[in-house]
């Protein structure tokens, strides 16, 4: 971590040590870093303190920074100027130098004022979650679209903060602790150029935005249903696409093990083949700035006809967590979205058996189902609920269909039901019955003076 968190604004990092070469070496990666949590607890914040906090020394932990002490404060809400009372900042600070922490990370995103008064009271780097999630992003990214979208994240979160940064966007030399940063003619050419850059990745991200929708409208066209696996990160999505696909999904026990979303094709158990999308794993305080900027690759789940909500249900906090992705679904307006939910884990829960336990699926509300991506229980019938969501919704509809389109026709027979039917000069006049996410697909040929 420690300069690692301080990238300069192309991604890359600021630190010689760990800057990639020209020719794509691999940077050396820089020794651990040891550091102090620091978390508010706070009457009105739906996770305890300790709770958050273990999260964060997960993420830490992804982040290579070994965690050394805690401390907590309980107060309505964060002190404006130093998160912490006077008197537990000096506690923080008495800890900081008995442990010889290197740098201390904060369960909330902190204000520019907050960070400055914080590093100069404690003498050390200060890291907010928003930052420590960011550096992970930043380490994660592999794809063009996913870098960029993180480069957007980092820039919007740093640009109030560039008093407190690196000399110059691009400098290269090595800086320490507790920089203020240049006199203000610099600094208003970094700000120059620092939103010169976001205005130029914004009309990248948007030409993504135009292909995506290309991509979605292609497939809605070809007739494929579309699925997105959704959840708290590290609740089993990568794994359970990987069983179902055959695919080779990077699955790891960490936080945020895959970043760039993946589809791949999966049979129903009627035929049907549909798309499903593994998309990135949620987490609480996401900084609304990523969820802005991973709009383009979001989009993806509010385009979806059916999602799949995967909770790791061995996990302390699944309740929290599964609120967490709630939340975070009605803040893409993707909360009304027909969903089934995967209890995923429930292997962990028993022992010595080969499926879930008769009493334990008789207790599973309807619209849950117990699964195990690992061992690859309750598959069949997590598909076959996919599948009643795909086809259950049916929508009556007159049409009358040009000739040319005669795949609007085989879609009636194959994928609905076709109450009446008749071929007149102009085209197939049809009164029947399809799914609900073929309704944009025939909505232009409703047939005149009738309701579609």
């Amino acid at each position: 971590m420690g300069n690692s968190f301080i990238r300069d604004f192309d991604g890359q990092p600021e630190d010689n040590v760990l800057r990639q070469g020209r020719d794509g070496s691999i940077p050396t990666r820089p020794p651990e870093e040891r550091a102090i949590l620091v978390g508010v607890d706070t009457p009105t914040s739906p996770w305890k303190v300790e709770d958050s906090l273990d999260e964060l020394e997960q993420l830490a932990m992804t982040a290579n920074v070994r965690t050394l002490g805690r401390l907590t404060q309980r107060l309505d809400s964060p002190h404006p100027a130093t998160y912490l009372g006077k008197g537990k900042l000096q506690e923080l600070a008495d800890l900081r130098v008995s442990t010889g922490a290197s740098v201390v990370i904060f369960d909330d995103e902190l204000s520019p004022s907050q960070e400055r008064n914080l590093e100069e009271k404690l003498g050390v780097m200060v890291v907010d979650r928003t930052a420590l999630i960011l550096d992970i992003f930043a380490r994660r990214a592999r794809t063009h679209e996913g870098r960029l979208q993180v480069e957007l994240a980092q820039l919007e979160y740093r640009l109030p903060r560039l008093t407190r940064m690196w000399t110059h966007l691009s400098r290269q030399g090595v800086g320490g602790v507790g920089l203020r940063g240049p006199g203000e003619t610099q600094l208003e050419v970094d700000r120059r150029q620092a939103r010169g850059r976001i205005t130029h990745i914004k009309d990248e991200i948007e030409q993504v935005r135009r292909q995506r929708r290309t991509s979605r409208e292609r497939r809605r066209e070809e007739g494929f249903p579309v699925v997105a696996l959704v959840g708290y990160t590290n609740a089993g999505k990568s794994t359970l696409l990987n069983k179902l696909a055959g695919a080779s999904v990077l699955a790891e026990n960490k936080l945020f093990a895959t970043l760039d979303p993946t589809t791949r094709q999966v049979q129903l158990p009627g035929g049907t083949i549909s798309l499903w999308t593994d998309t990135v794993g949620f987490i609480q305080k996401l900084p609304t700035g990523l969820v802005a900027a991973f709009r383009a690759t979001l989009e993806e789940i509010a385009e979806a006809d059916v999602l799949v909500h995967v909770v790791d249900i061995t996990h302390t906090n699944a309740e929290e967590q599964a609120a967490t992705v709630a939340e975070t679904l009605e803040s893409l307006e993707a909360a009304d979205k027909p969903t089934v939910v995967a209890l995923n884990k429930v292997d962990q829960l028993v022992t010595g058996a080969d499926s879930p336990p008769a009493d334990l699926e008789a207790q599973t509300p309807e619209g849950y189902v117990l699964v195990s991506a690992e061992r690859g229980w309750g598959l069949d019938k997590l598909l076959e609920c996919v599948q009643d969501l795909l086809e259950g919704e049916l929508r009556e509809v007159r049409v009358l269909l040009p000739y040319a389109q005669s795949s609007l026709v085989d879609l009636f027979h194959q994928r609905g039901q076709v109450l009446e039917e008749e071929y007149c000069e102009d085209g197939t006049r049809i009164r029947g019955l399809v799914p609900q996410r073929f309704y944009p697909l025939i909505q232009k040929y409703a047939d005149r003076g009738t309701t579609v």
